[in-house]
């Protein structure tokens, strides 16, 4: 071969070697979506005719990320007995068939949690049908007494708690158990998500008090602390669902905590969608691997009448929950911005 071709190809070895390596250098990220309470529908309450409408008109924003997770309020059950009464008007008790499962698969839900106080509706056959029903579908699950569901992207592994304050799931209130299952998590994980069902509900609960809530003469957990306790002991973020409503976003040591997104889908009135009920938003967050948050947006959405989700064009949860943060948390709310994008203080 003449030296000046050797040469050459020398040359373009070192170069697509070169190039090669920076390509493999580039750090890994994960893209992380949360949506809020999901009752799909209630078998007592109605079914639509095609399932797949629930969650169609937000199916893009829930398949664009490399991972999905929701509130899974409910069952997925023929069979059990509710935990109401025959009489109780006050009571509900949630069940979606079992075959729904698929249906938020379809729709991009990758992962639910199950640590909420509708998990349990209809007894220990209504949750294992459930759980047999979210494998059948390849979705992950989280939220029963020491479970951590992992899911790994690109090579990013991500681990997934929750918590709330029944007996069937993690719980809520006791503080050296989240640590135990936190620090846990981090060890399998680079990445670790932390879910809270807490709080008071309705409309009068849009901020986040200080100290502990109580609803229904049950005690909804310290959230502000509970976030603290989590992200001290290796949370990447802590994500929160139960009040109906949206709330505020904090940052703590450069973790994000956000408090409530709201509903994100019920049909046929399982919930009330009267005023802020309506008003839902998926948060968009995407994570280095060491789990350092690289940036974050809210996209609204809303109920519509039938409880089905749909983009919201006039972004009301994205100015609610811009003044809850501002009002809550002062200097540690996250910043965001008209367009949904959120930065760190």
């Amino acid at each position: 071969m003449p030296r000046a071709t050797a040469g050459l190809t020398l040359m373009l070895a070192v170069a697509l070697t070169t190039l090669a390596a920076g390509w493999s250098a580039a750090p890994a990220t994960v893209r992380l979506a949360w949506a809020g309470d999901v009752v799909p529908a209630s078998s007592d309450l109605g079914l639509p005719r095609d399932p797949a409408v629930l969650l169609a008109g937000v199916k893009a924003d829930l398949s664009a990320a490399d991972i999905t997770f929701v509130n899974l309020e409910g069952t997925l059950t023929a069979r059990g007995s509710s935990k109401c009464g025959a009489s109780s008007t006050s009571c509900y008790a949630f069940r979606s068939p079992p075959r729904y499962a698929r249906v938020l698969a379809d729709a991009g839900i990758d992962v639910v949690n199950q640590a909420n106080n509708h998990a349990f509706d209809f007894g220990a056959v209504g949750q294992r049908d459930t759980i047999a029903a979210l494998d059948r579908a390849h979705v992950a699950h989280t939220g029963r007494p020491g479970e951590i569901a992992v899911v790994e992207r690109a090579g990013v592994r991500v681990a997934f708690v929750g918590f709330s304050s029944y007996t069937w799931s993690a719980p809520l209130n006791s503080y050296s158990a989240v640590r135990t299952l936190v620090a846990r998590a981090r060890t399998r994980a680079d990445v670790v998500v932390v879910a809270l069902h807490g709080g008071a509900e309705g409309a009068a609960a849009s901020h986040v008090p200080r100290g502990h809530e109580r609803y229904l003469g049950e005690d909804r957990g310290d959230l502000r602390r509970f976030a603290r306790v989590a992200i001290d002991a290796g949370a990447s973020i802590v994500v929160g669902s139960g009040p109906h409503v949206v709330r505020g976003i904090e940052v703590y040591r450069g973790r994000l905590v956000v408090y409530s997104v709201g509903n994100f889908v019920g049909y046929g009135h399982v919930f009330n969608l009267a005023g802020p009920a309506g008003v839902s938003c998926i948060l968009d967050v995407s994570f280095a691997a060491d789990g350092t948050t690289l940036g974050a947006r809210l996209i609204a959405t809303r109920l519509n009448a039938s409880g089905v989700a749909v983009r919201d064009a006039k972004g009301a949860a994205i100015r609610v929950m811009r003044a809850l943060s501002r009002s809550d948390f002062a200097a540690g709310a996250a910043r965001i911005a008209a367009d949904g994008t959120i930065t760190l203080p």
